[in-house]
């Protein structure tokens, strides 16, 4: 998979409208920004994930839906979502 801005944004939303159980029209898109992170991961590791040490360029996608804001990390190779009820997930990778 090779996201670009757009498709990583929608796809964000979609994500996140399926976890809410919301349609995609009630997820707003309030900002997204290049970023570098501090490693492959993007600063997001799941669970027990080990990850290379180095910078990794992509963007920070931040959504609202249902008055809470959330926080998405992505490159080119994959999309996560940071700290979501304190867990950090692999969308797509």
């Amino acid at each position: 998979m090779n996201f670009n801005k757009e498709s990583v944004v929608q796809r964000a939303k979609t994500d996140l409208a399926e976890r809410l159980s919301v349609s995609e029209t009630d997820v707003k898109e309030i900002s997204v920004s290049e970023k570098d992170f501090p490693d492959m991961s993007l600063g997001a590791p799941a669970a027990d994930e080990m990850s290379a040490q180095m910078i990794s360029s992509g963007w920070q996608i931040n959504l609202e839906a249902k008055g809470e804001k959330y926080e998405y990390r992505a490159d080119k190779y994959q999309l996560r979502l940071y700290a979501f009820c304190g867990t950090n997930y692999v969308v797509e990778s």
